[in-house]
């Protein structure tokens, strides 16, 4: 492999046809791993973070009664260490990318991924309720860092019209994790407590931190990187707007997921010991939304994918209203609500695209907007439901969430082509 010494090259890309190709700095020793390492097993690596990531973060919902029980505590406040998550994600993002931003970005994955597993092995060790949620909220720091870093890192081992596929390839661990993972480490916390589900997640993430060792390149700090030059990523208008499309729009998804259970035992009849089935299809099509998602950004163009995503989000979702009532047509949409997960390595690409040099906060911020996303589409559900409007009041919530998402999508259109004259 050539090297350079302390010269960059630039790589220009155009993300949209009326916008000017934005410049992306790109380190020549960051173009391309090691010939010794095969870029396939890179992948593979990051993936396995998203892996246990994904695995770390969905399983407790299904042990809450088990937390609850083992810990003596109701199951809306052992529901609290979700939250606690969720809320470390959305402050541990831009925290860590900003602190983060001048080490080697594979010795910062490994600090991300071995903070995630000491933070797991210690929530397996808490032994009330308050070590328990400050426990998941410092467990919940690391995660959209390293996928912010992971996707950056993924992106800079393949040609610039490859990044979308390098992208979904990170984020096809924290998919395919919910297909076995959670189930895995579910099943094992309940045949031998909880606290083994966090022990398990706890050595994947280990795993993982060994793996990014051995199979990732050792790609340097963007040229330059400060904090201060991440934080001006935050006065473009363009990233704010990125973000919002997903905290928004994305949040209709969460809208219907977070009340699937229920609403298919209460409105279609679904007997409880077949709701796994359905969220295997959901799983499913999560998976299939992240490998057919690149192609459908490669057939067009990544503006136009986006919104296209918008759309056939608020039609599943507002579909669902009507298909909850029947188990077949309700099976085959959850499956395809899954694949509006689409929409996530198309904005993180788009989000590289128009924050210039400050790459890994604007990366990062990309998993808080999705935190914030889940916590708003869950809880504007919540308020439909108990408010008497049903549970399948659900997808019209979704329904208008991703409509509110296209609105964020034609002011970003608008702003650009402005910005472009």
């Amino acid at each position: 492999m050539q090297r350079t010494s302390g010269k960059r090259r630039q790589i220009a890309v155009k993300s949209h046809p009326m916008s000017s190709p934005q410049v992306l700095p790109v380190d020549a020793a960051e173009a391309l791993p090691p010939s010794s390492i095969p870029v396939w097993l890179s992948f593979v690596a990051l993936a396995m973070g998203g892996f246990a990531i994904g695995t770390g973060e969905f399983v407790i919902m299904g042990l809450l009664p088990d937390v609850a029980r083992g810990l003596n505590i109701t199951i809306p406040q052992a529901g609290h260490a979700i939250s606690t998550y969720a809320l470390g994600v959305v402050i541990g993002a831009p925290l860590l990318a900003v602190l983060g931003v001048r080490l080697p970005r594979r010795a910062f994955l490994i600090a991300l991924m071995a903070m995630f597993a000491i933070g797991n092995f210690a929530s397996a060790l808490a032994p009330g309720y308050l070590s328990l949620i400050g426990l998941r909220f410092l467990s919940g720091l690391p995660h959209g860092t390293y996928f912010g870093v992971a996707a950056l890192v993924g992106a800079s081992l393949v040609p610039p019209h490859r990044r979308v596929h390098a992208v979904g390839q990170v984020m096809l661990g924290l998919t395919l994790a919910t297909l076995f993972g959670v189930p895995l480490a579910a099943g094992l916390g309940q045949w031998l407590g909880w606290r083994a589900a966090f022990v398990l997640v706890g050595a994947i993430g280990t795993l993982t931190a060994v793996l990014v060792w051995r199979w990732v390149p050792n790609v340097p700090a963007p040229h330059g990187a400060s904090p201060l030059r991440e934080l001006a990523a935050l006065r473009s208008s363009q990233v704010w707007l990125t973000l919002g499309i997903g905290a928004i729009g994305f949040g209709g998804m969460f809208a219907v997921f977070s009340y699937i259970k229920p609403t298919l035992m209460q409105v279609a009849g679904v007997p409880e010991a077949w709701v796994p089935f359905y969220l295997a299809l959901f799983g499913i099509g999560m998976v299939g939304g992240t490998i057919i998602g690149p192609r459908l950004v490669g057939a067009t163009s990544l503006m136009r994918a986006i919104g296209g995503t918008l759309i056939w989000s608020a039609l599943l979702l507002g579909a669902f209203t009507f298909t909850a009532a029947s188990p077949w047509l309700a099976g085959i949409n959850v499956l395809a609500i899954g694949t509006i997960i689409i929409i996530g390595p198309a904005l993180q690409i788009r989000l590289m695209d128009v924050a210039g040099e400050a790459q890994t906060l604007a990366a990062a911020l990309n998993h808080s907007a999705f935190n914030m996303a889940n916590a708003a589409g869950a809880w504007l559900g919540g308020v439909a439901i108990t408010a008497g409007y049903g549970w399948t009041s659900t997808g019209w919530v979704g329904a208008l969430l991703s409509c509110a998402g296209m609105l964020m999508f034609f002011w970003a259109r608008h702003d650009a082509r402005r910005k472009a004259r």
